[in-house]
């Protein structure tokens, strides 16, 4: 299985979606193209893959993530901790050191 969101015009991501891997297949070969193609086609809008293990695009798309096209990355909402320290580390998750912004994060990506 593979998983594809939906993005926005303003690279919000609307909608998550679990696609059959025997949709991205091109001569037995998986195709993430081919997969973007499936849900253009069935649901209209602009499709990215995701990974649930993070292995693509740094983490695992959630409705309200948005996309980086630059770095090619989904990331988490801002956590709302308003601290100077937060900042977005180089794995692209929220950190700060005045408070448990990670842990905020991961409750959103749950």
């Amino acid at each position: 299985m593979a998983h594809f969101a939906q993005i926005d015009e303003n690279s919000i991501v609307s909608n998550v979606i679990v696609v059959n891997n025997n949709e991205l297949l091109i001569d037995g070969v998986e195709s993430e193209a081919k997969g973007k193609e499936f849900c253009e086609t069935l649901f209209g809008g602009t499709w990215i893959q995701t990974s649930y293990n993070g292995k693509i695009r740094y983490n695992f798309a959630g409705v309200g993530f948005t996309y980086d096209p630059i770095d090619d990355a989904f990331i988490a909402p801002v956590p709302e901790c308003g601290h100077d320290s937060l900042l977005l580390n180089n794995e692209k998750k929220w950190e700060c050191e005045s408070c448990a912004a990670e842990i905020m994060q991961s409750r959103t990506t749950a």
